[in-house]
């Protein structure tokens, strides 16, 4: 007989290793509970209850009795029951996903509060204002969450209260004010609902579980998990916990209360200390949400030193148990220090490179641990431009620096605008007073946010630095008027929605207009491989360590000079994808013309031999800048009618014309006569090599010539030939035949031995499908995952990206695009298959990939795993990419945090 599920546990009853079950809230509770920690009790219903409630739209029959002994078993603990009259034990109910989401489901906090029990907890508690503040509360999240009502109506009715009073902020309301703000708040909910505020503890608890389990599927949650990448079918635990309060008043007794967050170390650049925000007589959601300006966890020391030194012990604590940046969430209710809630935390680009390379230094980590804990996608954040700090002048405004970087956009002044705008091509900034997790699809499309109100551990900060964009929160000389559209400094400048501002994350300024933008301290270290400063220092560390690491080598896609020059500079390895075709455009394109309307042999190979010394001296500079590295030099690829001119403006300009142009005239056939319904499946690749007569040996000559230039002039090239688009060993042989002719051709004329490789393209399903075959005449295999993509997929990515992938997104058929990263179930299988057949041909088979696909993280992980040696991607994602080779080695033998 099977041992029935179990859907409810104690605090006391989990751990950190939990956290599938429990989700990161609901396992960092147990796991403070079990080290002894000030945690307030309570339990956790599992994420397998809500995948039973997504699944059928029922609880599961146990979860209402497994609750009622958990409640039980709290209201022992507590020596109160849940909205008992007299001194009523009161409840939060919040979520707690496996991966963080901050602010992307629901709290409701003080649950048990009514009409009884809130008399009964002023008196008890000695505070009538905080227990009409509590019950105000309630009725606003409940109604809001649990009962649907717009969120706006409550804020319509504070702020009336507010204006009547002449007051600025819901803590300077009196107890009469909350006590009728509680029955407008009822009154609204009868009359948007149909139905009263429920007074029962009971009723109100199982629907407040049964919201947070709802808010699952709510459209932030859905974009958020879209936008991390974060699996739809994980389910969020609920966490039921007592309630403690830092909205108390002080009394002669007891000191003041208060709330805040708190980070073992800046999340914003990795420095060590504590950090945070703390405000006093408050509770949790009011940090957050940033509706007050809190103040710097500093100020904590000034205000109640005792609370503060215990809460550096703590947060000590946890960073040693953790190994790792830990934040808290924390209340101080008169004078007694509770720890709510603790993560991993997240951070910026800057910090988790700061952070994981002092652990390292400290002796916390090892190397391989600090590696696997940052990432390439990162890395690249960091290499991104930052303003000229010679032109910024004097800002607009200053904030907090919530996230760094530099971002330019237009203003605009709520979530709907700037993902509207943000579709049409145009930058963004999105300003608001602060943001609330309805902002979230803004907050995705804009550049940067930019909040008047909050702090470091507000909404806009958190969920900004979790997604690396730029943020500068708490902004207060802005008055900023979403209704009128515009925000207005102290100085008396008015900006209106559509005014370009440019935003420094890093300085915490707002600007006026775009500012110049000047390379990064850590990219300008990375191409000269030196730097000063602790995060350049993390950042070269943490490569040299990934280098050391690593089995896939790392080439680049470059096709001139200047970008092997610079590729090198970043630590390529030799360049394994080089476009023959980039260099017949701009002046030579007269060339390519002439080649294409030759009508005999001999016009065709003039043609060709006024091409020949340029691509020559093409590849000459070439391998010298990659001299001793293998440069992969891929023959023509693309159909020919590409290098003629647009079919529609040369029929257009021929009919317009008085006395039409012959030349006009000849090219406008040569592209009617070439014209293909689909040209990527027509003439091109191997086949336009096939075809066209002398193109092929004239690309061969020129690599030749050149490696035979390099050779006298001292250097060690290291050309290797590639055909592409080979769909059959039978085309592979022709070309090679051709390659090989050429080759020995030049070798003979010059004296000189050549030993170039040549290998193909694997682009093609059948081409994987057959790879064996392939492989008994290819000295090396480079996939094509691009063109692999799309023919495997039977789709066209110009087409396809620009009608039917936004839908396929937002529907989950693709949980990415497969042109961003690897299909692993489809392409990837088929790259699987052909490295397979491949080395049981022969082992030494050298294979890499050279489609943009080698620049990506994830795909990146699943190439080392298929046993490729190396990826190609373009210059600029090389050190990303290095990066992300060195943790590919490591992360199936090294742990890392599931919350980061």
């Amino acid at each position: 007989m099977s041992t029935p599920t179990k859907y409810v546990y104690t605090f006391a009853e989990g751990s950190r290793e939990m956290a599938g079950l429990l989700g990161g809230k609901g396992a960092g509770l147990a796991e403070m509970t079990r080290l002894g920690l000030p945690v307030p009790p309570g339990f956790t219903v599992t994420t397998e209850a809500c995948k039973v409630y997504l699944a059928t739209g029922e609880e599961p029959p146990e979860l209402g009795v497994e609750i009622a002994r958990a409640l039980a078993g709290l209201e022992d603990t507590m020596g109160r029951t849940l909205g008992a009259a007299a001194d009523p034990l009161l409840v939060s109910v919040r979520s707690g996903a496996r991966f963080s989401m901050p602010g992307m489901m629901e709290t409701i906090l003080d649950i048990g509060l009514n009409d009884e029990s809130v008399a009964g907890f002023a008196k008890v508690r000695g505070d009538e204002r905080s227990a009409w503040d509590s019950y105000r509360r309630l009725v606003q999240m409940f109604g809001h969450t649990v009962m649907g009502v717009d969120g706006d109506l409550f804020e319509e009715a504070i702020a009336g209260h507010r204006t009547a009073l002449g007051v600025a902020s819901d803590h300077e309301l009196s107890a009469t004010e909350l006590t009728a703000l509680v029955t407008e708040f009822k009154d609204l909910i009868r009359k948007e609902t149909g139905e009263d505020f429920p007074q029962d503890p009971a009723e109100q608890l199982a629907r407040a579980v049964r919201a947070v389990f709802d808010s699952w599927n709510g459209e932030r949650a859905r974009v958020y998990r879209h936008r991390e990448h974060i699996p739809e079918d994980l389910g969020t635990a609920v966490n039921v916990q007592a309630m403690v309060f830092g909205n108390l008043g002080p009394t002669a007794a007891f000191k003041s209360s208060g709330t805040g967050v708190a980070f073992t170390r800046d999340p914003a650049t990795g420095a060590r200390g504590l950090y945070g925000d703390y405000l006093p007589d408050a509770q949790g959601e009011d940090v957050v949400a940033g509706v007050r300006d809190a103040l710097p966890i500093s100020e904590m020391k000034k205000l109640d030193p005792r609370s503060y030194v215990e809460l550096g012990d703590h947060l000590r604590m946890l960073e040693g148990h953790y190994q790792d940046l830990c934040d808290v969430e924390f209340t101080v209710e008169r004078g007694r220090l509770w720890i709510l809630q603790t993560r991993v935390g997240k951070r910026t680009a800057e910090a988790a490179f700061r952070i994981a390379h002092d652990l390292r230094e400290e002796g916390t980590v090892t190397a391989d641990e600090a590696l696997v804990r940052v990432s390439g996608a990162e890395l690249t954040r960091l290499m991104f431009p930052r303003f000229d700090a010679r032109a910024t002048g004097a800002p607009l405004a200053r904030g907090i620096s919530a996230s760094p970087g530099a971002a330019v956009g237009a203003v605009v002044f709520d979530s709907a605008e700037a993902v509207r705008r943000s579709a049409a091509g145009e930058k963004v900034v999105l300003v608001r007073r602060e943001t609330t997790p309805d902002d979230l699809p803004g907050m995705i499309a804009a550049q940067a946010v930019l909040t008047s109100r909050g702090g470091k551990t507000s909404h806009a900060a958190v969920v900004a630095r979790g997604m690396g964009k730029v943020c500068v929160c708490g902004a207060e000389e802005l008055a900023v008027d979403p209704v009128a559209r515009r925000f207005t400094t102290p100085s008396g400048t008015v900006v209106h929605e559509g005014d370009t501002v440019s935003v420094d994350g890093t300085a915490g300024t707002v600007h006026l207009g775009a500012l110049p933008l000047t390379a990064s301290d850590v990219g300008r270290a990375l191409e000269s491989g030196t730097g000063e400063g602790a995060l350049t220092e993390a950042v070269l560390g943490a490569l040299a360590h990934a280098d050391a690491v690593r089995r896939l080598q790392v080439r680049a896609n470059a096709d001139t000079p200047e970008d092997a020059v610079r590729a090198r500079a970043l630590g390529a390895q030799g360049i394994g994808l080089c476009r023959t075709e980039h260099m017949f455009l701009g002046e030579r394109r007269t060339l390519i013309e002439a080649m294409i309307l030759a009508h005999d042999d001999t016009a065709r190979e003039q043609a060709l031999n006024a091409l020949l010394p340029l691509q020559r001296a093409d590849f000459t500079a070439i391998l010298e800048a990659m001299d001793g590295l293998p440069v992969t030099i891929r023959l023509i690829d693309p159909p020919l009618h590409e290098f003629l001119p647009d079919r529609t403006g040369l029929a257009v300009r021929l009919a317009q014309a008085v006395h039409p142009d012959l030349h006009d005239r000849e090219l406008l056939d040569a592209v009617e006569r070439m014209h293909e319904q689909n040209p990527m499946l027509g003439l091109r690749g191997v086949r336009l090599g096939l075809a066209v007569p002398g193109l092929m040996a004239m690309q061969v000559r020129a690599i030749a010539e050149a490696v035979v230039r390099r050779l006298r002039d001292g250097g060690r090239p290291r050309a290797e030939i590639m055909i592409p688009l080979v769909g059959t060993v039978e085309e592979l042989r022709l070309a090679r035949a051709e390659t090989e002719r050429v080759l020995a051709e030049v070798a003979a004329e010059s004296g000189t031995p050549l030993d170039c490789p040549i290998g193909t393209m694997i682009e093609l399903p059948r081409a994987a499908l057959t790879a064996g075959r392939i492989a008994e005449d290819a000295d090396f295999f480079s996939f094509g995952t691009n063109d692999l993509t799309q023919t495997t997929w039977g789709l066209s990515r110009d087409d396809a990206e620009a009608s039917f992938f936004p839908l396929y997104l937002d529907k989950g058929v693709f949980a990415v695009s497969p042109f961003e990263s690897i299909d692993q179930e489809g392409v990837g299988r088929l790259v699987e298959l052909a490295v397979t057949a491949a080395h049981e041909v022969d082992p030494g088979l050298e294979t890499g990939v050279c489609g943009e696909h080698g620049g990506d993280p994830q795909s990146i992980h699943f190439f080392h795993r298929a046993g490729l040696d190396y990826v190609s991607c373009s210059p600029f994602r090389i050190p990303a990419a290095r990066l992300e080779a060195g943790r590919a080695a490591l992360v199936t033998t090294t742990d890392t945090s599931e919350t980061r």
